[in-house]
């Protein structure tokens, strides 16, 4: 039976810290994505490719700053639209380079549903775009009333807010083209955030967190694993200690304790695990937290032990935890 992946890579995958983001570096950290994806279609997985856009539209927010009394100035769940088409087109062209010859590739753009009423609205908290000093985002939130946080001591950044994905609005045509053997690259920056106001949909001003958007949509396409990649090769306990430790696997309840400890931080790690539990929790047979190098090693890997591969975060029945 043929087996499903959603795949999530981040914005910063694509415009990694320490770049300036050009288009040239994002072409070129897009091609090793490409790879990894290329490995599981060729091992026989169905895919969807959900990506992060937070550099990016943070940029294009900044842009449109510069901009201001030149060209008209767009709302955030436009600049979301315009960087989902952008990325998705980046990372469909890698595809196509890497495996085109062996497998097709649609990008789609998609709206996801959010509460309107959702509490995320009054506590902006996903950070976007380019590091300020602190009297550089003091001078923004006066002038603009942008939100800004100091960002695990590397900067100043604006956030927004990120409510929870409802549901995607185009899952019948995902499903179509996953069914008719595309590889689809959708839910770019977490998806267009859309709303029900009176019978219509309209766009709203946020940014949805990309993991947690493919959470959602693994779940509606009821795919068997989840792909969250990252920077670092696994999930990390004790994290910059000296008793610091990987963990091979490790059950939805275990995570959830570790959690609620505070070893994996909102900042870092911590979106990444409740995505995967999530999932898990909802009928999804494994969760993998890696890099993307990592990806094929830890799908096939069954030694909770095993200290050469990712993460997987399996239901609390499956035993594969049992010696974490």
């Amino acid at each position: 039976m043929t087996r499903t992946a959603v795949v999530a890579l981040g914005g910063n995958a694509l415009a990694a810290e320490g770049q300036r983001g050009t288009y040239d570096e994002q072409r070129t950290n897009a091609a090793g994505m490409a790879a990894a994806i290329c490995e599981l279609l060729d091992a026989g997985w169905r895919v969807v490719v959900v990506h992060g856009n937070g550099p990016q539209v943070g940029n294009l927010a900044v842009q449109q700053e510069l901009g201001r009394g030149e060209v008209p100035e767009m709302p955030l769940f436009s600049l979301g639209a315009m960087t989902e088409g952008q990325l998705g087109s980046l990372i469909a062209i890698a595809l196509y380079r890497v495996c085109g010859r062996r497998h097709r590739i649609a990008a789609l753009l998609s709206h996801v549903i959010v509460d309107l009423d959702d509490p995320a609205f009054d506590r902006p908290s996903k950070p976007i775009g380019p590091f300020f000093s602190a009297e550089a985002g003091a001078e923004l939130t006066h002038a603009r009333g942008w939100d800004m946080v100091d960002d695990a001591g590397r900067g100043h950044r604006r956030v927004v807010a990120s409510p929870e994905p409802k549901g995607f609005v185009e899952i019948d045509a995902i499903r179509c083209l996953l069914d008719a053997g595309q590889v689809v690259v959708t839910g770019g920056g977490g998806g267009i955030p859309v709303g029900r106001r009176g019978d219509v949909w309209d766009g709203v001003d946020a940014v949805i967190d990309k993991d947690f958007a493919a959470a959602e949509l693994a779940h509606q396409l009821d795919a068997d694993t989840l792909v969250l990649i990252t920077a670092v090769d696994a999930v990390q306990l004790d994290f910059g200690l000296q008793t610091q430790r990987r963990l091979a696997v490790l059950d939805t309840a275990e995570a959830e304790r570790h959690l609620a400890a505070g070893q994996f931080p909102d900042g870092s790690m911590g979106p990444k695990v409740r995505a995967a539990v999530r999932f898990v929790q909802r009928g999804g047979q494994a969760s993998v937290i890696t890099t993307a190098g990592l990806v094929g090693a830890t799908l096939d890997s069954t030694d909770p032990a095993d200290q050469s591969t990712g993460t997987r975060i399996v239901p609390v029945t499956s035993g594969e935890a049992a010696t974490i």
